[in-house]
């Protein structure tokens, strides 16, 4: 067996390596691309630029493939937590918010401190804009 089909099948080896610890399924046509490669080796040893040429193309080939195949079996994203979650909720106004000062709101059993961009008193509702650090970014609710 030509030295230059080890070089490959070792690249397969390495490929498959790397996808395990990264499940991305991005290295499976390169490990698909390096054994096809490596057969063509087993043929043509001196055609190196052959070899080169055929993992480049049939790697990018399966590249968008596998991304496919990848974002059918993940399915899904997770439902937003944590604080993600409060996003578009409403809060009811705990302590008057004040633009320059800030406030603070009830939402889901807890009590944030909230800004906003104009004055809303105690007791009005407030939607969830954005959250950044421990603050939450609010609106006043416009009546239904």
């Amino acid at each position: 067996m030509p030295s230059i089909v080890w070089i490959w099948l070792a690249a397969v080896v390495i490929f498959l390596i790397v996808e395990i610890l990264s499940p991305s399924m991005m290295f499976v046509g390169f490990a698909v691309g390096a054994f096809v490669s490596g057969i063509f080796a087993w043929f043509m040893p001196e055609a190196y630029y052959w070899q080169i040429g055929i993992f480049v193309i049939v790697s990018l080939i399966l590249l968008p493939f596998t991304r496919k195949f990848a974002k059918r079996i993940t399915g899904e994203p997770p439902a937003q937590s944590n604080i993600d979650a409060l996003i578009g909720k409403v809060a009811l106004v705990t302590g008057d918010i004040d633009p320059d000062l800030g406030g603070k709101v009830f939402i889901q059993g807890e009590t944030w401190r909230a800004v906003a961009e104009e004055k809303i008193l105690i007791n009005e509702k407030v939607v969830v804009e954005k959250v950044i650090g421990t603050k939450l970014h609010v609106k006043k609710k416009i009546s239904e």
